[in-house]
């Protein structure tokens, strides 16, 4: 479902909800499926040489634009319209600097050490929410954010396997956040989230 905005033109070709691109695509749809292989693609470098920062909002910002930089002029850029989807209304443009401060200090400064398991899960649901209402960007923000949750998981002592989880559910959990309802994000996490053992005890298994 695409993006309810103030400007509907806004990055877009005229009389269009077709994103401008540097491939000069006005189909959406042929942009969709050339966008989705070009970043599943560059996920895959991603995940063998991630791009190393301190996990705050310029980490993120160049980890989008990397992952977009071959479609659009403005990736790694924070968007500069409001955006909604879906009855979610995201962070206003004005405010997404300052709350992006503010969460990433807790993200740098965050310490696993002595929690439970569901307890774990239970903060990364909390983080990857809030970042998720933000939506800095145009376009692209969920598999940006997976991407930079799945090296942040990573950097904290364990692994994020979000293949874990049926997508559709993944989303809906999203959604729900969005409206106050966290178990079922909670509970995503729950099964994504894996130690570094119980992941390599889980590939020596596998046939």
């Amino acid at each position: 479902m695409a993006y309810s905005i103030e400007a509907s033109s806004d990055h877009c070709y005229e009389g269009t909800t077709c994103l401008i691109n540097k491939l000069d695509i006005r189909d959406e749809a042929k942009l969709a499926e050339v966008e989705a292989a070009i970043v599943l693609g560059k996920t895959t470098l991603l995940d063998l040489q991630p791009i190393q920062g301190a996990f705050d909002l310029d980490h993120y910002k160049r980890i989008h634009q990397f992952l977009f930089c071959d479609l659009y002029d403005w990736a790694g850029q924070l968007r500069k319209v409001n955006l909604s989807k879906k009855r979610t209304a995201f962070v206003p443009v004005d405010e997404i600097e300052p709350c992006a401060t503010a969460c990433f200090q807790r993200l740098q400064e965050f310490k696993p050490e002595g929690m439970s398991h569901h307890e774990l899960a239970e903060e990364v649901a909390d983080f990857y929410h809030t970042v998720n209402m933000l939506h800095p960007f145009r376009e692209g923000n969920g598999r940006a954010q997976r991407v930079f949750f799945s090296q942040w998981v990573q950097h904290i002592g364990f692994q994020l396997d979000l293949t874990a989880v049926d997508s559709d559910e993944f989303i809906f959990a999203t959604i729900l956040a969005a409206q106050g309802v966290m178990d079922q994000l909670v509970d995503c996490f729950d099964r994504a989230i894996r130690s570094p053992q119980l992941q390599m005890d889980m590939e020596m298994t596998m046939p």
